[in-house]
Formats: C-alpha cells, sequence, structure tokens
C-alpha cells in the first residue's frame, strides 16, 4: 500500500469513526471467508458495517475522534465494527460470538465510555431503536383507547336500559 492510499485509508476510517455511535473490536483469527461474508451479511442487515483495517493505521485514525479509548484493543487480527444504532452492532456481534468460538469480543465504545466484553454484552441484550419506538407508540395508544371505552360505556348501558324498558312494555 502506498502513502496516499494510507493516508486515504486513515481519512476513511477518521471520519467512520467520528460518525459512528458505537463500535465494537473483536479478533477473528480462525474465521473461513464464508463465515466473513455471513457476519458482514448480517451486519449490513442491521444497519452496521464491519472493517478490517491495518491496526497501525486504524490508530492514527482514532487520534482526535471520542472513541479513541478503544486504542489498547487493536492488537492482532482485529476488526471493527461500527453502528448509528447503539444496539445493532454489539447485538450482531453477540449473536454472532455464541455461534463461532473463533470470534472473540474485546470490548469497544459508546461515545467517550470505553466498553469491556460485558459492556458490549449488555449494550447489546437492549431492545433495538425500532423496538423502543414501537412500545413508545404502544405506550401512548394504550390510555387513548381506554379513554374512548369509558367514554362510550355509559352510553352503551343508557342504551340497554331504554331497550329493556321498550322489550317490557311490548311484553305487557
Amino acid at each position: 500500500m502506498d502513502r496516499a492510499a494510507k493516508a486515504e485509508n486513515v481519512a476513511t476510517l477518521h471520519e467512520a469513526f467520528k460518525a459512528t455511535n458505537v463500535i465494537v473490536v473483536a479478533h477473528y483469527s480462525g474465521l473461513t471467508v464464508g463465515q466473513m461474508q455471513t457476519l458482514r451479511r448480517q451486519m449490513k442487515q442491521a444497519g452496521a458495517k464491519v472493517k478490517v483495517a491495518k491496526n497501525r493505521l486504524a490508530k492514527i485514525a482514532l487520534d482526535g475522534t471520542d472513541v479513541a479509548s478503544i486504542a489498547p484493543l487493536l492488537k492482532g487480527p482485529t476488526l471493527i465494527a461500527t453502528s448509528g444504532d447503539p444496539v445493532a452492532a454489539p447485538k450482531v456481534a453477540v449473536d454472532f460470538a455464541k455461534g463461532h468460538e473463533q470470534f472473540v469480543i474485546l470490548g469497544g465504545a459508546m461515545g467517550k465510555t470505553s466498553l469491556n466484553p460485558d459492556g458490549v454484552k449488555a449494550l447489546a441484550s437492549l431492545p433495538s431503536l425500532d423496538e423502543l419506538r414501537a412500545k413508545i407508540v404502544g405506550l401512548i395508544q394504550a390510555p387513548a383507547t381506554k379513554i374512548a371505552r369509558v367514554i362510550g360505556a355509559p352510553a352503551t348501558k343508557v342504551a340497554r336500559v331504554v331497550q329493556a324498558y321498550a322489550a317490557k312494555g311490548e311484553a305487557a
């Protein structure tokens, strides 16, 4: 790789590090090409990205970013997973690690907060943004339907009483 390509690679990584909300760093040594493709596909479907970069260039790109705390994790064959959704990359990484023992999560960062492997697993256990939005909409809709039922209940009771008197009058 020549100097211009390295500079371009560092600039691309720097922009990616600045734009992301969460980063997961993992060792991938021993994974086959097919397994890596599966990981990349799963990350893409979740809205996350996977990057395998030279550790030295990644450390240079980390300078001046909020996620610079991951620099000590960049040793050996590492991959970096990033996502805008704070749950997407950790969730896919943890699920993938369950099925592939060669894939070892080293840690990560969320903003300026550095995460150990347990922190990444804790993030993965949280619901995604879409799930949270659905729950909020459900909570907002529930009181409205209850109010409609309460308002409609007296009218139906009055209608039943009137119908009962009408039926009683017809029978007499």
